[in-house]
């Protein structure tokens, strides 16, 4: 079964999300709005109650856009964990520069769509440094982003 969101889950996030912040989610690939939620959830299990922290896990990844796939995602991580050679050979078939180009540059433009949609200057910063995090909180996003 493929990755899914439930009404109920896409509800709650009206409650905590200003309607821009809402609406990035909304366009955010499946796979990485269920990743979201299953970091926030995380998060929330570790006792994590900060809006700020929470608001950065759930869209930490819009920018890799709706046009990633699976197929682009499993050649990034096989490429993280074998060597690069896996994406300069991966590069040659139609579509995996762009994938790879959104995969590599995705923590900026996550942390630049944040901003435009009114994020506080601190999600935005924890999403930018989600790779290589600078304080506590940031430490415990890149914690629950890579158990899930």
């Amino acid at each position: 079964m493929g990755a899914r969101v439930t009404v109920a889950e896409r509800e709650d996030l009206a409650g905590w999300l200003s309607p821009a912040q809402l609406a990035i989610f909304d366009r955010m690939h499946v796979a990485d709005r269920r990743h979201g939620l299953s970091v926030v959830a995380a998060l929330r299990a570790d006792g994590s109650t900060d809006l700020e922290l929470l608001v950065a896990g759930l869209l930490h990844d819009c920018g890799k856009g709706p046009r990633v796939r699976l197929v682009h995602r499993v050649a990034w991580s096989l490429g993280q964990h074998y060597g690069e050679w896996i994406w300069r050979a991966s590069s040659r078939m139609p579509t995996f520069r762009y994938g790879f180009d959104r995969l590599r540059h995705h923590a900026d433009r996550s942390a630049e769509m944040a901003a435009d949609a009114g994020c506080s200057a601190h999600t935005v910063e924890l999403i930018r440094m989600q790779e290589n995090p600078v304080d506590e909180a940031g430490r415990l996003l890149y914690a629950a982003d890579e158990a899930n």
